[in-house]
């Protein structure tokens, strides 16, 4: 995608290029982050437990820098942040969320620093080019698909396409996230919305189902028992799943939604260089393996996935570009809101 730079956005690029080179010299810029000691990380790609052992794992691999873990949903991050900048209160260090679209507007706010991490030439093919390369680049990826309590539907009845969700049968008994809160529920809502139209969630909603925030409480409802199907992360759903805990997975056969979560440094970082270090490190092999150990795909080919989880390559899968994201989530979530009274 291309963005158009204002002269104002260029000269703040090639001043922060000028401090930070595109390739940094990681050994000097771990030096410089280990004066500032700290950062803090704005996340909502992955859930807070596994946010803060993240955290812990990059101060063990770089002792005396701490991450303090700012975690909420994708919208609610975004209007946070929004909030610093408005008030010019810089607090955020590095911003990682579920919603793309966020990137190129926090682009043309000339919110986000100039910096190419050295491992974003080492990403995986299939994520090379994605985002804004030398803004945000990709740091998760997930599937958005559909969940079930294993203890009380069989696999056999489990829906097996979007539509099936719309059976009477799972009247009062489906759960979902808001995308006004989750930016990986706002990706799957344009993505069934130009399948199917918005038909396909009028329908929905004559079904009654429990309406969350977070694209994680469906999961959280399902392995309580209080609702059966519903929407959830490949990730979280698969990390329960681990725990020994009743939650079953199908990747619809009309197609599972590709998420993909950028990541980017604050422009008016309190903490640049601890910034930069960070945002490398979420892309390294280290980062990879913590990713696949916590069920969450990483950018890096060198760590596979464990087992349990389709390869890409054996799935429909349904993508929705940045352009589209930027456009049509704000009117699905006016029409969810209309909805879903």
């Amino acid at each position: 995608m291309t963005i158009s730079i204002t002269r104002r956005a260029f000269t703040t690029a090639v001043a922060a290029s000028t401090a930070f080179p595109a390739l940094a010299d990681t050994a000097a810029l771990e030096a410089e982050a280990r004066k500032e000691g700290s950062l803090t990380w704005y996340i909502a790609q992955v859930d807070s437990e596994t946010a803060e052992q993240m955290g812990r794992a990059f101060t063990a691999q770089f002792p005396g820098i701490k991450v303090s873990v700012i975690r909420t949903t994708g919208q609610v991050a975004y209007e946070r942040l929004s909030q610093d900048l408005k008030n010019n209160a810089p607090q955020c260090d590095v911003f990682s969320t579920t919603d793309m679209a966020h990137m190129p507007a926090l682009i043309k706010r000339n919110a986000l620093a100039h910096y190419v991490p050295e491992n974003a030439a080492f990403m995986a093919p299939a994520f090379q080019g994605l985002g804004d390369p030398g803004y945000d680049y990709p740091s998760t990826s997930t599937l958005m698909l559909m969940i079930y309590n294993s203890q009380r539907v069989k696999p056999e009845e489990a829906p097996k396409t979007w539509t099936d969700l719309l059976d009477p049968k799972w009247k009062g008994r489906c759960a979902f996230g808001h995308p006004a809160f989750s930016g990986y529920v706002g990706v799957w809502t344009v993505a069934m919305r130009r399948l199917y139209g918005w038909a396909f969630f009028e329908k929905l909603a004559k079904n009654n189902p429990r309406i969350g925030r977070s694209g994680n409480d469906p999961i959280t409802l399902i392995n309580a028992g209080e609702c059966v199907v519903g929407l959830g992360p490949l990730g979280t759903s698969l990390q329960t799943q681990d725990k020994g805990n009743p939650i079953g997975i199908v990747y619809p056969a009309d197609g599972s939604v590709l998420c993909i979560g950028p990541s980017a440094v604050l422009a008016n970082a309190p903490h640049p260089n601890a910034a930069r270090l960070f945002a490398n490190w979420l892309m390294s092999i280290d980062f990879a393996k913590i990713c696949a150990e916590a069920r969450i795909d990483s950018v890096r080919a060198e760590v596979p996935p464990k087992t349990g989880a389709k390869p890409l390559s054996e799935l429909k899968l349904l993508k929705v570009s940045t352009a589209e994201l930027m456009k049509e989530v704000p009117e699905v979530i006016e029409q969810w809101r209309d909805t879903f009274i």
